[in-house]
């Protein structure tokens, strides 16, 4: 009989990939996170000259500059959206704890009636 792999030996089987499992409930790493966030700032500046050749493409064909004009004016706030995009944080979590606890509607200090000393 054939030994069997260490692969395929005993009840657990790793997996076809070979990655680990993950078995925290741990954030993704600082270096994951910036990674993401790099590829949608790509991606969404990638939209960016597209929509100038077809800008340009549009004026050749249709000859209306009004059509080229709202292109090249909706490409205008794409910058401004990859970068919030990309500095945005991850979504919370319902796990993760809220940090206001209430405590801002109290006033600070008591009002009532205070002897004073006068010296």
């Amino acid at each position: 009989m054939p030994a069997a792999s260490a692969a395929t030996r005993g009840f657990f089987r790793a997996a076809p990939t070979d990655h680990p499992v993950l078995i925290t409930e741990a954030a993704p790493s600082l270096d994951e996170q910036h990674r993401a966030r790099v590829r949608r700032y790509m991606i969404i500046m990638g939209f960016r000259i597209p929509c100038l050749l077809l800008a340009a493409l549009t004026y050749t064909i249709f000859e209306n500059p009004l059509i080229s004009i709202l292109i090249i004016a909706a490409s205008v706030p794409l910058p401004w959206i990859a970068v919030l995009v990309a500095n945005d944080r991850p979504p919370r979590t319902k796990d993760e704890p809220s940090r206001w606890d209430g405590q801002g509607d109290r006033a600070a200090l008591e009002s009532g009636h205070r002897k004073a000393i006068d010296s």
